[in-house]
Order: structure tokens, then sequence, then C-alpha cells
């Protein structure tokens, strides 16, 4: 009998081996990849849970149920740690060098991360400073503010604002560009989330700090606040239309005083200006009182301010704010509506009559300036005596949001502070992740006709012939009827005074890039033409001077290319308008 069984040679033991170890490597393979899979997909749900007890937390502590928040606070910080566990393991971690998929496994885990750091971190001590508050009154009662809580929680915010700080940082690190498009939508989202929140508790930490001594915790206080008028506008909002002087005495707040720009002569000798402001604007700002709003950075404005009613009526200034008349209708949307003479103004009618109807309705410039020191001062009167003063905090929130309010203090340690906030009203700063881009807009009509004025902005960004380039084109529309030259008043059309036509809108527009960025191409309706130019501490501003007749309208397109260009996140700065610009961020089309 024969035997047919081929002889185990040493080639098949080898080829045996190699087939037994491929095939216990592929099944290793497998089970490594059901294991990320599968926790992979545990650490989304966690983290979606994470999103919705976020929201809820947020509800919560708005509608002041610190109980509810408490309990949302816990479960928030249970799915972020189950998140953080479930994507730090060895096989997750070695999944992360991966060709093409590696940085997407990063990217979750560092996200998870984030999560926890800000449950554990973050809102544990915010819930402990919230609980010294009253969330719903804000400790404000018949128009005065309780300041001790304030100082109570300054520490518990301390740290919470450093946690969301560093979580903020972390986010700005995490390189969408090679995620997976949907992976990198949800980062884009987490870290507008989280530069939101982190913006917000910084601001709070801030307030507690602030608010004791400017509230005149320490000794009275008194501000200038300055009225815009963004009916002709400034870099800030609105040409400087009124003013009304504030005492803080422990916590108590009153109007002791009010003027207008008619109070305030032009200066033979202009006060000393910047020299960027000076090559946008010349020495008007330095001259004229209401032309101080033309300069972007409140720090250097507010001074100005001061020195002025300082030297006019001789009363010391601790700081200064200013506000737009859009701040208007967010203090009725709290007041509800209100008669002012011979107007009863309301949320939705504000803006057409203070920034419109008015100068048909009272026509002398007088009775104009009584009307809005009325305003102001009824207004001031009723927010403080609220009955639902967190409605007034989060109206006033919303406007500062918008850029409608600035603040500078005369106390260095205050302003230090201040200056880094969004109240301080300085140029954007720039990151890696976050550069800026810029509209500035001031009127040379000499008249009231941005009531009709509309903008819109496109930022492009994108890689051309191997530059990387920011795009900002600005796009400026007259909305004013065709006979605006005689239906509307003279006070508003500027009668052609300033060597603008009667009904025209004459603008100066200012476009800056990202910080170290420079411009290289200019255009305005697709043609050369002269410019101003500016550095702004760092960034160079392009200037155009447009006047458009009723209807219609220009663009103006500047390429920035160098530091900080063609970065898809690129935020946009712009003045004030009554109108909101349409901003909109696209790719950058090479060929265009």
């Amino acid at each position: 009998m024969t035997d047919d069984t081929a002889p185990h040679t040493p080639a098949s033991h080898r080829r045996r081996w190699i087939g037994w170890s491929v095939t216990a490597l592929v099944v290793l393979l497998l089970l490594c990849i059901g294991w990320v899979v599968v926790r992979g997909l545990s650490a989304v749900t966690s983290l979606q849970s994470v999103k919705t007890s976020a929201s809820q937390l947020r509800a919560d502590a708005a509608a002041g149920d610190l109980g509810s928040a408490t309990d949302e606070a816990r479960s928030l910080a249970k799915h972020a740690d189950s998140a953080r566990g479930l994507t730090s393991d060895p096989i997750w971690r070695a999944f992360e060098i991966v060709p093409w998929l590696g940085s997407d496994f990063t990217a979750v885990r560092e996200v998870s991360q984030i999560a926890d750091d800000i449950a554990t971190d973050g809102v544990a001590p915010l819930l402990e400073a919230s609980d010294g508050i009253d969330l719903k009154g804000f400790g404000l009662h018949d128009g005065a503010i309780d300041l001790a809580p304030f100082a109570k929680a300054q520490k518990p915010l301390s740290a919470a604002a450093t946690a969301f700080a560093r979580a903020s940082a972390d986010a700005g690190r995490i390189d969408t560009g090679a995620l997976l498009p949907p992976l990198a939508d949800a980062v884009s989202e987490l870290r507008s989330t989280v530069d939101e929140a982190n913006g917000i508790v910084d601001a709070l930490h801030g307030a507690t700090v602030l608010i004791p001594s400017m509230l005149g915790g320490d000794g009275p206080r008194t501000y200038v606040i300055a009225m815009l008028n963004n009916a002709e506008l400034r870099s800030d909002g609105g040409i400087v239309g009124a003013f009304a002087a504030v005492r803080a005495d422990h916590g108590s707040l009153s109007i002791v005083g009010q003027a207008s720009t008619a109070d305030f002569p032009a200066l033979s000798d202009p006060l000393p200006l910047s020299a960027s402001t000076a090559a946008l604007f010349g020495d008007g700002p330095g001259r004229y009182i209401q032309n101080i709003s033309s300069i972007p950075d409140f720090a250097e404005a507010a001074p100005l301010l001061a020195t002025r009613w300082q030297d006019r009526f001789g009363t010391r200034i601790d700081g200064a704010m200013a506000i737009d008349t859009v701040v208007a209708q967010h203090l009725l949307r709290v007041t509800g509506p209100q008669q002012v003479g011979p107007l009863r103004l309301d949320a939705d009618n504000v803006l057409p009559t203070l920034l419109s109807d008015v100068y048909r309705l009272v026509p002398d410039p007088r009775a104009q300036d009584a009307v809005f020191a009325g305003v102001a001062g009824q207004l001031f009167t009723a927010a403080l005596h609220s009955e639902d003063p967190r409605a007034l905090v989060t109206q006033m929130a919303d406007a500062a949001a918008e850029n409608r309010i600035r603040l500078w203090s005369a106390h260095d340690d205050e302003q230090r502070i201040i200056a880094a906030s969004a109240l301080g009203g300085a140029l954007p700063q720039d990151t890696a992740a976050h550069p800026h881009v810029g509209v500035l807009i001031n009127d040379t009509t000499g008249g009231k006709m941005d009531y009709y004025a509309r903008a819109s902005i496109t930022v492009a960004t994108g890689v051309c012939h191997g530059d990387p380039t920011t795009r900002v084109s600005v796009t400026w529309t007259s909305t004013a009827p065709a006979d605006a030259a005689s239906s509307l008043p003279e006070y508003v059309t500027g009668g052609g005074y300033y060597g603008v036509e009667p009904g025209s809108i004459g603008t100066r527009i200012a476009v800056y890039g990202p910080a170290g960025a420079a411009p290289t191409r200019i255009r305005r309706d697709g043609v050369e033409e002269k410019v101003q130019t500016a550095d702004l501490d760092g960034r160079i501003a392009i200037q155009h001077e447009v006047v458009l007749a009723p209807g219609a309208s220009s663009t103006i397109t500047v390429d920035y290319t160098g530091e900080g260009a063609g970065i898809r996140s690129t935020d946009v700065v712009h003045t004030p308008m009554a109108s909101d610009p349409k901003i909109e961020s696209v790719t950058l089309s090479c060929a265009s």
C-alpha cells in the first residue's frame, strides 16, 4: 500500500506558518476594527448625550433653575467621562497612526477630552458661582444692584474661565482640514460652541471683578455715555448725537447730566490722534466731538470723550461708554412701549422713528436733541426699574454681542480687563485658527441717509497659484427712494453741504485684512482707483470713497495674501448698522 501524503518539508512548514500568521493577523485586525467601531459608536452616542445635556443645562441656567442645572451637569459629566474612556485605550490610539483615517480617530479622542475637561473643570465651578447670584434678578432691585454676591463669585468663576479658555485653545488646535467632511463640520460646530461659551464665561468672570468697583462699591463714580446715531454711520456704529453723565454709588445709578454735540464747539487745536486714525480720517475726530466715533479702537476714542466732557463741565470722569440706537430697541423689548413727548415708541417702530421719521416730525435740530435726551433718560429709568431684570440682562448681552456697547475705564486695572473683552471695542486679535477681516463704514453725506444703506460682505478663502488668499468683497447699496432729494428733509439728505448731491449717499468704506497679510489686488466694480491706506496695528486697511445715487450699488474687492490669509474659519468684524449686513463665507475661485 502506497502512502500519497506529501512529506512535511521546511518550505511547507514555512508556508503553513505564514498562512496561519496572516490568518491570525487578519482575525486580530478584524477584532480591533470591531473593537474601535463598537467603542466609536458608543463614544458618538455619549458625545450626543453631552450635547443634549449641555443644551438643557444652558436652558436651566437661563431660567434660573439651579437645581435642575446641577442635575444636568452631573449627567453631562457622566457622558463626557464615558466618551473620554471609550477613546483613550491603546487600540484606539494605535488606529490614530493609520494613514488617511488616523486624524479622524485623533479628532474624536480630542473632542472627548475637551468635553470631559469642560464638564469636570468648567461647569462645576460655574454652578458654584451661580449659587451665590440671583440668576432671576441679578441683584437688581428698585434701580440698584446688590454688589456683594459678585465679589463672592470671583474665585469659582476664575477657575471656570481658566478651564473654558484651555478648552477653547485645545479645540482651536484640531486640524479640520485633514478630517472627513462630516467630522470636520462637527468639530467646527464644537469649536464655535466652545468659543462662545469661553467668551461668555470670561465675560462673567470679568463682570464679577469689575461690577463692584465700577458701580461705586469703593466710592462714587461718574461716567459719560455717548449715544450713537446709526443713520449717520461711523466706525463704532454712528455719529455721536447726545450724551448723558451717570453717577454710580454703591450699586445705585442715576443720570446727573445731559448734553448734545451743540454744547461742544469745534476745537481750534485738535486733540492728538494715532497715526492710523489720522491717515483714514484726518484731524476730524480730534477736532469735532461728533466724529470721535470714527476711531475704530474705543480705547483711543473714549479718553477723548472723557476729556471733552471734563473740559466742558469740569466733572471728573471715571470712564466712558458708547451705545447705538439699536440698543434702544433692545431696551424697549424689556420695558414695553414708552411715550416720549410727541413720540410713542415700541420695539417695532423705534428704529424708523429715531433714525428717519423724527427729522420730519421734529424739524428743529435743537428740538430733536431734546427728544433724544428724553428718550435716553426715560429708557434708562424704565430699564433700571424693570420687573424682569433677567430679560434686561439678556437684551444687553445681545446688544453687546452685536458690538453695540463699548466700554472704557480711566482706572488702569479695570481697563486691562475691559480691553481683553468684547466690550473693549478694540480691533480683533487673530489666532492661527481664527483670523479676522473687518469693514469700517463712515458717512460723508453730512445727513442721515444711512438709514437707507444696506451692506453685504463676502469672504472667500483658498490657495491660488500657491498663495493662500483671503478675498473680502463689500457690496454697498442705496435703498433711498428715487425722489429722495425732494421727498426727504434737508437735514436727512445733507442738502449738498458737504459736496454730496441731495438724495445720494456718500461713504468711506475701509476694508482691513488678517494681521500680517498684504493687499495684492484692489478693485471697485472691477476697476482700480485711488484709495487711502493705513496700518491698523499690523492690519492693512484700504479705504474707498463711494457715492451712490438712489437705487445704486457698488462692490469693493480686496485680495490679501500672506500671514493669516486663506484660512476657512475667517471671522468678519464690521461697523454696527441699523440693518445687519448679510455675511457669507465661500471657497475662493482662482479663475475669478
